[in-house]
């Protein structure tokens, strides 16, 4: 496996930021990890770089332990952080050449990463003339350099202009096919996008660790639905597969029901058998965003 995080508790004074989180990533997944702000993302993604140390727990990146070969782990390991650190005055191939001189990497490896990261048409700026999305691709092609097994991305879309997202999303989903990737995130869109496999934390704990694909087959489906007059709730308790009934102003219901058979036919027909006239009719189902509520929500 790629990373095997094992009872990670992380105090900050007082403060526990993580509480015995434990997961493994398997080699070759994207896997998206979600919270809200303060959740413990970014402290989670610092002790698996090495920059912060756990007060318990361990943590192993591609077989190498943390605690007894930070070294070795780190060198397996790519690193993009959400604040992404660059020297702006430098030219963008100066800087890939000034960091691959201290990792005493080859200067051949600098023109493939460049090349792979779509750098070419601006090698010879100034990183400081860069859009975020360029810069962005710097810091993915810094990280890239020394060819790790793993990379841990904390944030990589955050403040991306709807094109630039969409770059980086393809960058990212390329270096994919090659690379173990762990994706800190807060936008769902992203995890849709990208990952096969989603981990919730909220309040230093994970409340959710599932395949996407798992995740949506567990989606219950939400039918929205207008009509001609006010009903009591309990009548349309008859509904099969129902599970809940709430009126959501005037004569609008949301109707939620445990199973994905489509059920706007037995809604349509309820009504007609009940002399009722349908104004609207709607599906809704829940998406990622819908659940990652749910589960951080009902924590607080």
């Amino acid at each position: 496996m790629s990373i095997q995080v094992d009872k990670i508790t992380k105090y900050y004074d007082q403060q526990k930021a993580l509480d015995e989180v434990s997961f493994t990533i398997q080699k070759g997944e994207i896997v998206g990890f979600l919270g809200p702000n303060g959740a413990g993302k970014s402290t989670l993604m610092k002790i698996l770089t090495g920059y912060l140390k756990p007060s318990s727990g361990e943590a192993v990146v591609n077989g190498f332990s943390l605690e007894t070969n930070l070294l070795e782990a780190q060198k397996s390991t790519g690193y993009l952080p959400e604040h992404n650190s660059l020297y702006t005055e430098m030219y963008v191939r100066e800087y890939l050449a000034f960091n691959a001189s201290i990792y005493k990497i080859p200067k051949a490896r600098i023109e493939e990463v460049i090349t792979k990261t779509g750098l070419s048409p601006e090698a010879n700026k100034k990183i400081g003339q860069l859009s975020k999305g360029y810069r962005q691709r710097v810091g993915l092609a810094n990280a890239l350099l020394h060819d790790p097994e793993v990379l841990i991305l904390d944030e990589p879309t955050t403040g991306l202009d709807p094109n630039q997202l969409v770059e980086i999303r393809n960058l990212i989903r390329e270096t994919g096919k090659e690379k173990t990737i762990f994706l800190s995130t807060h936008i769902m869109r992203e995890v849709e996008a990208l990952c096969e496999r989603v981990i919730i934390i909220n309040e230093g704990k994970i409340v959710a660790d599932k395949k996407l694909a798992a995740l949506r087959e567990e989606q219950v489906q939400i039918i929205e639905v207008e009509f001609d007059y006010r009903i009591e709730e309990v009548a349309l308790k008859n509904l099969p597969k129902l599970l809940e009934a709430r009126n959501t102003g005037g004569f609008v219901y949301e109707l939620t029901f445990d199973t994905p058979k489509d059920m706007r036919p037995a809604v349509f027909d309820f009504a007609h058998d009940n002399g009722l006239k349908t104004l609207q009719l709607n599906r809704k189902n829940k998406n990622l965003e819908n659940l990652f509520a749910e589960l951080t929500l009902q924590k607080k």
